[in-house]
C-alpha cells in the first residue's frame, strides 16, 4: 500500500464556508493546504481519534474528530475512494472508518448531543445537523429557550444569524435543563470578552485601513481596537501574516496584519490591518505582568519593561502573541535604491513590494499574492506614454492585477528579479535579446522612438504600395486590352484567367463603328472565365477515403462509455486527462491488440486510397477532353462571328444611316453577364441588317440608268 494519499479540489468546510484546496495523507498524518489563502491544517496520526464517511451535498465527506475535541470536515469525495480511504484508515491510523448517514425525515424534534467543539441534533441514532461551538458568537437563555447567535461569514452570500432551541422542562430538583445546556455551549464557544485588564495599550496609533487613529489594546487571546465610532475585537487566531514595511521616502513604516476572515465595518471587509509609524517616534513599554509571567509565557522574546522605536515594539509584541514570523521585504532593489515600487492599482496610487516568497501592495485597496499562486506575468506598454510601463499579474484562479504607471527605470530590476524567482513571464518573446532590447527602449527619450507609430507607417506604406500596384496594373490591362485592329490578339487573351473585365471607354478620335464589335466581344467574353474561376478551386472530395485513426482514438470511442459510467458527472476535459491516465497505466499486450486494429484500419485505408486515385484520374482525362472539345466550338463560333462582322462592316459603309440605325446599340445596353445564345442571336440580327441595304443601292443605279 501506499505511503501517502492525495485528493485535489477538496473542500473544507470552516464556519459554514467551503475553501477549496489539496489534501494530503500520510504516515505522520493529514495535511490540508487552503488554495486561496495557502494556510496548511496539519492533524498529527497519534491526535486522530475517530473517522466518520458520510454522504453530504458535494458528493461524499470526511469527518476527523481529534482526541482534544476538535473537527475537521472535508467534502468533495467520489464514492468508489471510500475503499481505498478505509484501507489507509487501517493501515496507518489505526481506525476504522465508519459510514453514518445524516438523517434526512424533516423532523424538528429529536436529543441535542454535546461531543467535544461540536453540538450534534439528532433523531434516534442518525444526526441532522452539527454546529460547531466555536462558531457561537452569543448565547442567551429564556424560559424553556435557549439562543445561539454565529459569527457573520464573510465569505457566504447568506449567513445563519441566529437558532432557538426548546427545552421542554424535567421532573428533576436543583437541575436547570436550560442554564445546563448554556453552559455546555458556553464553554465551548467562541465568545470575546474582555475580562481582565490588557497586558499593555498603545495610544493613537494611525490606521489607514480601516481609516482613523485607534487605541491598541492588547489582551491574551485578542487585539482590541478602540476608535471614536468603531471597536473592533480580533482574535490571533485569525491573524494569518504580518509584514514588516519600510515607506519609500525612509522614514516611515508600514505594519500589516493579515486576516482571514476579516473584520467588518457595514458592508466593507477588511482584509488587511495596516498601521504607519514614524521612524523617530520611541515608545517605553511596561507590560501587565510579572517578570516570572513575562518569562514562562513568552520565554525571553518579550521582556516586562521594553523600550525602542515605536513600530519595534508594537511588531515585537504581535510577533510574540500571534506567534508567527515577521515578513520583510528581501533582496529587491528598486531603481532609485528603495525596497519598494511606485505604482497605481485602480485609481490609487500606491506601493508595490516584492517579497521573498510574493508580492504585496499597499495601500488602497492592499492586495497580497504569492509566487505559488500566480499562473504568469506580463510587462505591458504603458497606455497614455512611453515613459512608464505596466505589470500584470494573473493567477491561477484568473483573477487579474494591473500595477500602472510604473517608472521606466524600474524595468530592469523588476525583470531581473521576476526572472531569478523563475516565474512564467508572458511576452517573454522568442529570442533571447528582448531584454537587452527593452533596456536601450528604457534609457532612450520618449521623442527618438516610437515602436507604435513607426508600425502604423510600415502599415500605411505597404497599403499605399499595393494601391498603387492596383491601380498600375489595371491601367496597363486596359491599354493593352483595347485593340480594335489586332482581332487575334484579343481572342489569345480571352482565354487569359487574369484577364479584367473593366475596358475603357476609348478616345474620340477613333472611330465608334470600328471599336464597337471590339468592345462587345471583349466585355462579354472576358466575363467568362470569371464565372469559372471557383468552379476550377480544388476541395475536399467528400468521396475521399477518410484517415484511420490512432490505437489510442480507437481505443477511447470503445472505452468512452464505461469511463463516463465509471465517473458520473465527469466533464469532457476530465475524460480526457483520465483517459490519457488510464492509457498510460495499460499493459503492453493489451496495447498491442489496439495496435493491431489500427494497422488493419491502415492497410484498408491505403487499399482504399488507391482505389480512389485510379478513379479520379479517369475522371480527370475524361474532364480534360470534354474541357478540349467545348475551346474547339468556341472558335470556331468566334471565327463564324468575325466573318459576320466584317460583312456587316462593308455593307455598314456603303449605308451609314441605316447601317447606324440598325446595328448601333449604346454602351448601356451591352449586359455583363450576357449568355453565348444571346450573343448569337444579336449576331444574326446584325447580319440581316448588312443584307438589307444591298437591293436598295442596286435599285438606286438601275434608277439612274
Amino acid at each position: 500500500m501506499a505511503d501517502t494519499l492525495e485528493f485535489n479540489e477538496i473542500y473544507q468546510e470552516v464556519k459554514g464556508s467551503m475553501n477549496d484546496g489539496r489534501l494530503r495523507l500520510s504516515r505522520q498524518g493529514v495535511i490540508f493546504k487552503n488554495s486561496k489563502t495557502g494556510k496548511v491544517d496539519n492533524i498529527q496520526a497519534s491526535e486522530l481519534a475517530e473517522g466518520v464517511w458520510r454522504r453530504v451535498a458535494l458528493g461524499h465527506g470526511l469527518k476527523l474528530l481529534t482526541k482534544n475535541g476538535h473537527v475537521y470536515k472535508y467534502d468533495g469525495f467520489r464514492e468508489s475512494e471510500f475503499d481505498k480511504l478505509s484501507d489507509f484508515f487501517k493501515a496507518h491510523y489505526c481506525l476504522e472508518l465508519t459510514e453514518k448517514d445524516l438523517c434526512v425525515k424533516g423532523w424538528n424534534w429529536g436529543t441535542v448531543r454535546f461531543g467535544g467543539q461540536l453540538l450534534s441534533f439528532d433523531i434516534g441514532e442518525q444526526p441532522v445537523f452539527e454546529i460547531p461551538l466555536s462558531n457561537v458568537s452569543q448565547c442567551t437563555t429564556g424560559k424553556n429557550e435557549v439562543t445561539l447567535e454565529f459569527h457573520q461569514n464573510d465569505d457566504a452570500e447568506v449567513s445563519l444569524m441566529e437558532v432557538r432551541f426548546y427545552v421542554p422542562p424535567t421532573q428533576e430538583d436543583g437541575v436547570d435543563p436550560v442554564e445546563a445546556f448554556a453552559q455546555n455551549v458556553l464553554s465551548k464557544a467562541d465568545v470575546i470578552q474582555a475580562t481582565g485588564d490588557a497586558i499593555c495599550i498603545f495610544r493613537e496609533l494611525q490606521c489607514l485601513t480601516p481609516r482613523g487613529r485607534y487605541d491598541i489594546r492588547i489582551y491574551p487571546t485578542f487585539l482590541h481596537l478602540h476608535g471614536k465610532t468603531f471597536d473592533y475585537k480580533i482574535p490571533y487566531t485569525t491573524v494569518l501574516r504580518l509584514f514588516l514595511l519600510p515607506h519609500k521616502d525612509q522614514r516611515q513604516m508600514f505594519f500589516v496584519i493579515s486576516l482571514d476572515p476579516p473584520i467588518k465595518q457595514g458592508q466593507t471587509r477588511y482584509h488587511f490591518l495596516i498601521l504607519l509609524f514614524s521612524k523617530d517616534e520611541d515608545i517605553s513599554l511596561t507590560l501587565n505582568m510579572n517578570e516570572e509571567e513575562v518569562e514562562k509565557r513568552f520565554e525571553g522574546r518579550l521582556t516586562k519593561n521594553m523600550s525602542g522605536s515605536l513600530y519595534e515594539m508594537v511588531s515585537r509584541v504581535m510577533k510574540a502573541l500571534v506567534n508567527r514570523k515577521i515578513t520583510v521585504p528581501g533582496n529587491f532593489q528598486g531603481h532609485s535604491g528603495a525596497q519598494c515600487i511606485t505604482c497605481s492599482y485602480k485609481a490609487s496610487s500606491g506601493l508595490l513590494y516584492p517579497l521573498e516568497r510574493g508580492f504585496i501592495y499597499v495601500h488602497k485597496p492592499p492586495v497580497h499574492i504569492r509566487f505559488d499562486e500566480i499562473s504568469f506575468v506580463n510587462f505591458a506598454r504603458g497606455t497614455t506614454t512611453t515613459r512608464s510601463f505596466d505589470f500584470e499579474i494573473e493567477t491561477k484562479q484568473g483573477t487579474q492585477y494591473t500595477f500602472s504607471s510604473i517608472e521606466r527605470e524600474e524595468y530592469g530590476k523588476l525583470f531581473d528579479f521576476v526572472n531569478a524567482k523563475k516565474l512564467n513571464i508572458k511576452n517573454r518573446g522568442l529570442k533571447e535579446g528582448m531584454k537587452q532590447s527593452y533596456d536601450e527602449y528604457a534609457d532612450s527619450d520618449e521623442d527618438q522612438h516610437d515602436a507604435y507609430l513607426e508600425r502604423m507607417k510600415e502599415e500605411g506604406k505597404i497599403r499605399e504600395e499595393n494601391a498603387n500596384d492596383s491601380s498600375d496594373g489595371s491601367g496597363e490591362e486596359t491599354d493593352s486590352s483595347f485593340n480594335p485592329g489586332e482581332e487575334d490578339d484579343d481572342v489569345a487573351e480571352e482565354f487569359d484567367s487574369n484577364a479584367s473585365a473593366s475596358s475603357s471607354s476609348g478616345d474620340g478620335d477613333s472611330d465608334r463603328e470600328d471599336k464597337k464589335p471590339a468592345k462587345k466581344a471583349k466585355i462579354v467574353k472576358d466575363r467568362k472565365p470569371r464565372k469559372k474561376q471557383p468552379e476550377s478551386k480544388k476541395g475536399k472530395d467528400p468521396n475521399a477515403p477518410k484517415r484511420p485513426m490512432s490505437a489510442y482514438m480507437l481505443w477511447l470511442n470503445a472505452s468512452r462509455e464505461k469511463i463516463k459510467s465509471d465517473h458520473p458527472g465527469i466533464s469532457i476535459t476530465d475524460l480526457s486527462k483520465k483517459a490519457g491516465e488510464l492509457w498510460k497505466a495499460m499493459s503492453k499486450e493489451k496495447k498491442e491488440e489496439w495496435d493491431r486494429k489500427a494497422e488493419d484500419a491502415r492497410r484498408d485505408y491505403e487499399k482504399a486510397m488507391k482505389e480512389y486515385s485510379v478513379g479520379s484520374k479517369a475522371d480527370s482525362h475524361r474532364g480534360e477532353r470534354s474541357k478540349k472539345k467545348k475551346k474547339k466550338q468556341e472558335k470556331q463560333v468566334k471565327g463564324k462571328g468575325d466573318k459576320k462582322g466584317a460583312t456587316s462592316k462593308s455593307s455598314s459603309s456603303k449605308s451609314p444611316a441605316k447601317g447606324m440605325s440598325d446595328s448601333f446599340k449604346s454602351k448601356e445596353f451591352v449586359s455583363s453577364d450576357e449568355s453565348s445564345s444571346a450573343e448569337s442571336k444579336k449576331e444574326d440580327s446584325e447580319d440581316e441588317g448588312a443584307a438589307s441595304p444591298a437591293p436598295s443601292s442596286e435599285d438606286s443605279a438601275s434608277g439612274s440608268d
